[in-house]
């Protein structure tokens, strides 16, 4: 999901956008219609009828009514039986209406079906066995949820292009597919194929996800574009409706295929800046490539399209609202990072919105190494100052719990944005700490299931964090779990406390998490030792005199007493201002 650092979007800016779109779904309570509390939820644990179904394909078509605000869809979901049932239960927004349901061709009456919640229950005509395959269809319309703070508060995006024309997206990471199509909103059930139909004023274009699959014209003032997509990452599946122009071309991977390149971008803007951003995307591809490995989906295409919400990861069409901002970091921070989930999200799903810090971490990790990439080891550690400053530590960034993004997200039980800076900050130093070469074969193991990714050779993986602990430790032949205890399933960070013992200096860490091994660099005079802490203790001759700096170049993550001060004096600095606002005080 959408994070930026320093600029765009502080995080406390983040979280303050959160509360306020806790507050927004409240208030919007009042004024009319709302997605139920279980719709507002992605993630949620499936159903034993969900758990004994394979999603095979889901084919969407839906006619977007600018004017009315308002769509009318038809989804025709395929399942295989993987255990006996006797209903199908999918997600489905109640707020639209529900025309039809069928069960391979077969009208299911109204009373053999409902959705009070938008949690869809459907009894089959006749029990289905182990092996079987069924298919439903359900027609539905209405007004969809409105987002009322895209991407953080999701739904559908109604705005106006400064052309005049309707110009609309959904974004929906943190409350799911349903609000746009019946599918089974959890990462664990996402469907082997999506083929989406858009029916648009004939004015508009509607670029989506996968490979185009042609435009018919209507004769009656719409046209439907149609689109097809692979293994989609489910909540990446979206609409964008708009006056747009598009800019293309090739990518000569590494790897050796050819990757086609798409940016659909409003009639209204500068040539000259839309070509500066699509300047970036070789640059940005050959990073992601030459780091992790191939591009996921170079079978279909790179796109990203101007929306008017700030960005998302949308898979092969990232939603971009950055509004071409330059700033000091010599590449555009948005469209870098809602790409790095092509990888981190889209090919790399979680398991559970417990392990988003696989998304939102490890991309949030591209960005320093992408400034390293281009300028330098002095940019990436500007990069890793700025993600160090705002670190939460309220809670584990993995509970080892299951967790809907919501939980994750805006409670004040989850990590919130812990789950980008201090998942990036864990993985420099895990990077410091087992060395390039096992970080990242480790990375594409995680990533692509093997270590050796070439196009046509992998398929796209569900993972937790467990599994990234076994996979860190085969590959160094290594135990690392006190890396990740300390690091992933502990809210404080690991302490290290210094003192002296005439010519020596002496280290011991301390952690909730037990024994804590991590070794130490110290800098004497210029010279740099490394101190092993195999017990969690080392010490080091340090003459007096000396010039003695510990971690002299920020390799690991911990607790810092300027860092907390700094904290605690702007936490101070808050509650000053909110209290003088509350009480009518000056400015």
């Amino acid at each position: 999901m959408l994070k930026t650092f320093g600029r765009t979007l502080t995080m406390t800016c983040a979280l303050a956008l959160l509360s306020g779109a806790a507050m927004a779904q409240d208030r919007n309570a009042e004024g009319g219609p709302e997605s139920s509390a279980f719709t507002l939820e992605t993630d949620q644990p499936r159903t034993p009828e969900q758990e004994a179904v394979r999603f095979d394909k889901a084919d969407v078509s839906i006619t977007v009514l600018p004017a009315e605000k308002a769509i009318r869809g038809v989804g025709v979901l395929d399942f295989t039986v993987l255990a006996p049932i006797d209903s199908l239960v999918v997600e489905l927004d109640a707020l639209f209406d529900v025309s039809e349901v069928q069960v391979d061709g077969q009208t299911i009456p109204a009373d053999r079906w409902s959705n009070p919640e938008g949690r869809m229950t459907i009894q089959l005509p006749r029990p289905l066995a182990a092996g079987e395959r069924t298919s439903l269809r359900i027609a539905y319309g209405g007004q969809p949820r409105t987002a009322r703070r895209a991407p953080w508060d999701g739904g559908f995006v109604w705005s106006t292009a400064p052309t005049g024309e309707p110009w609309i997206a959904t974004a929906v990471q943190l409350e799911g597919c349903d609000l746009i199509f019946p599918c089974i909103d959890n990462s664990n059930a996402e469907p082997g194929q999506v083929d989406i139909h858009i029916t648009v004023p004939s004015n508009l274009s509607a670029p989506a996800n996968g490979t185009f699959q042609g435009k018919v014209d209507n004769g009656d003032g719409t046209s439907t574009w149609n689109w097809s997509i692979r293994n989609p990452n489910i909540y990446a599946v979206n609409l964008n409706i708009g006056p747009y122009e598009e800019v293309s071309g090739q990518y000569q991977s590494r790897f050796g295929n050819v990757i086609p390149m798409h940016f659909w971008h409003l009639k209204s803007d500068k040539p000259e800046d839309v070509a500066a951003l699509f300047a970036e995307f070789p640059l940005i591809l050959d990073f992601f490539e030459s780091t992790v490995g191939p591009y996921p989906f170079g079978y279909e295409k790179m796109g990203v399209v101007e929306t008017p919400h700030l960005g998302m990861e949308h898979q092969t069409i990232n939603a971009y609202g950055n509004g071409y901002e330059i700033d000091e970091r010599g590449y555009d921070d948005l469209l870098q990072h809602e790409f790095s989930h092509e990888w981190f999200a889209n090919q790399l799903t979680n398991w559970n919105a417990d392990d988003m810090w696989l998304h939102e971490g490890l991309g949030s990790y591209m960005q320093p190494l992408y400034a390293r990439w281009l300028r330098g080891e002095r940019y990436m550690h500007r990069e890793l100052a700025n993600q160090r400053d705002g670190l939460m530590n309220r809670a584990p960034v993995v509970s080892r719990t299951p967790k809907t993004v919501d939980d994750v997200y805006n409670r004040p039980t989850g990590p919130g944005g812990d789950i980008y800076s201090k998942g990036s900050l864990i993985a420099h130093t895990m990077r410091m700490t087992i060395g390039d070469e096992d970080f990242f074969e480790a990375l594409r193991i995680l990533v692509y299931g093997r270590p050796d990714p070439a196009p046509g050779n992998f398929v796209p993986q569900i993972r937790s964090t467990p599994e990234y602990n076994r996979i860190v430790n085969q590959v160094t032949g290594r135990n690392y779990d006190w890396f990740f205890n300390a690091y992933l399933y502990e809210a404080s960070l690991p302490v290290l406390t210094q003192t002296r013992d005439g010519d020596r200096l002496n280290l011991a860490w301390s952690t909730p998490a037990g024994v804590f091994p991590m070794p130490v660099e110290v800098e004497v005079n210029g010279t740099v030792r490394t101190v092993e802490m195999r017990d969690g203790r080392g010490s080091i001759d340090t003459p007096r005199g000396a010039i003695v700096i510990v971690d002299p170049e920020n390799k690991v993550l911990r607790q810092l007493d300027e860092v907390d001060r700094l904290r605690a004096y702007q936490r101070a600095q808050r509650e000053r201002r909110a209290a003088e606002n509350g009480s009518g005080g000056g400015h």
